[in-house]
């Protein structure tokens, strides 16, 4: 389906952003650098669709990276930011809607009422959610070392964009160029889903470790819960040690359920999960409905270590912006049960539909799931950790996110990142992702390693 097209090709408009930004792109992952060929330019979008520059319509699986959980501009959330933006755009001052989203929030990350947020800091993106949890929990604690896991992805602040070094509990190495050796040594990068090297890192640096920063269940690297257990068992070892647990929900946030992933674990959803909580946690994307907004909270007393009551600094002329404000409230007030029971349908017809495609091929691949994001891995056995997600035929999956594109389907263009369903992804929607499955899976089946 096409509609009225701009005067420039994609392209086109390609070639002219890469004379005034850098690789054309303002996030690295549009320049489709991953699966090769030309990015789609999108104009506009409406429910679980987006049309590009040259009017052509796509149902779209990437949601804006998860914002769009109702669908895009879902009228209830576009007229609660016109209304906020007829008011003033920016005011350097605080408003009423900020008390009213923190207290929606402490709110919704309960179960029984008990929950791990006392307190909330509203910042603009889950790269200073995560850079300010880390800075908190370093000085509340007094102590140096972060702990990561090799593969989740917590924003691009110099710490955290650190790689593993050559041992288990090793310092790190730069990830980045610009990130100084120094730097990254304050951060030791641990194997997903392994306990004894957590265990191994405490009884070698207990004294140093400030906190451990995991995503709630891992969907940066494919999506890959966490183990049976494992977010509990890690609780209990960081705190013991008097570290700080935090809890990255960026991606699962107010997406997996009404509580995000631990919401779930708590609920007794996941199995062996209840019975734990973090002491930080962080969330981005749904909170902010698709405008710019992120979050952390948690334990009152490690919360007033933030300025102004305590010593740790943190502040943002648009933090707590009325109009990203008034998108994630209308957004959140909006993601009832039954948007939830919705989104974990529509995931589960398309994952499994998506499997039956490649299997009638004959493609190696194992189904990635948590809550209603997913992804495929193209390797026979299910991955635990990032090493084994690297291991999979990763070639794979350019042709078939091409045959999809060239079917009217946006997937995510990497391997590596989460797909995800919208409640406004109804029959027919679905039914045109259904429809282009098998000529990609024919397509992923003909590729030939590079």
């Amino acid at each position: 389906m096409t509609t009225a097209a701009s005067p420039m090709t994609n392209g086109q408009l390609f070639g002219r952003a890469k004379n005034s930004i850098p690789g054309g792109v303002n996030s690295p992952v549009r320049a489709y650098g991953s699966v090769g060929g030309t990015p789609r330019f999108l104009v506009s979008a409406k429910g679980p669709y987006v049309t590009d520059a040259e009017g052509r319509e796509y149902v779209d699986m990437v949601a804006s990276w998860g914002p769009a959980i109702l669908g895009h501009a879902h009228p209830g959330t576009v007229e609660a930011v016109q209304q906020a933006a007829a008011r003033g755009l920016s005011f350097g001052a605080s408003t009423p809607g900020e008390t009213e989203l923190a207290e929606l929030v402490k709110q919704r990350v309960s179960v029984d009422g008990d929950g791990p947020i006392e307190k909330l800091r509203l910042v603009s993106t889950g790269t200073e959610a995560t850079m300010t949890a880390i800075r908190l929990a370093r000085g509340y604690t007094g102590r140096d070392l972060l702990v990561k896991f090799a593969g989740h992805y917590h924003g691009h602040s110099d710490s955290l964009l650190a790689e593993a070094g050559s041992g288990v509990a090793t310092l790190a190495l730069p990830g980045s160029a610009g990130i100084t050796a120094e730097t990254a040594a304050q951060t030791l990068v641990l194997p997903y889903n392994d306990l004894d090297a957590v265990r191994r890192a405490f009884d070698e640096h207990s004294e140093r470790i400030a906190g451990v920063i995991v995503e709630a269940a891992a969907a940066n690297m494919g999506v890959l819960a966490p183990e049976r257990g494992f977010n509990r068992a890690l609780a209990q070892i960081v705190q013991s040690h008097g570290a700080l647990l935090i809890v990255d929900e960026v991606l699962t946030g107010f997406r997996v359920g009404a509580a995000g992933w631990w919401g779930l674990e708590a609920s007794k959803v996941v199995p062996d999960g209840a019975g734990w909580k973090p002491d930080l946690i962080t969330f981005g994307k749904v909170i902010g409905g698709g405008m710019p907004l992120a979050a952390l909270g948690g334990r009152r007393d490690v919360m007033d270590f933030l300025a102004p009551l305590g010593p740790v600094y943190q502040a943002g002329t648009l933090s707590g912006n009325p109009l990203a404000v008034a998108a994630g409230i209308a957004t959140l007030r909006a993601a009832t049960a039954s948007v939830y029971e919705s989104l974990n349908r529509t995931a589960s017809v398309i994952s499994a539909a998506t499997s039956e495609a490649l299997s009638a091929e004959g493609v190696a691949h194992t189904v990635q799931r948590a809550g209603n994001l997913f992804s495929f891995a193209f390797s026979e056995q299910a991955p635990r950790n990032y090493d084994d997600v690297r291991a999979q035929d990763t070639w794979r999956y350019a042709p078939f996110f091409h045959a999809m594109l060239d079917a009217g389907v946006t997937l995510p263009p990497s391997v590596f990142e989460a797909w995800f369903v919208t409640a406004a992804h109804d029959d027919r929607a679905v039914g045109r992702v259904l429809d282009a499955l098998p000529a990609a899976a024919k397509s992923a089946a003909a590729a030939t390693a590079p």
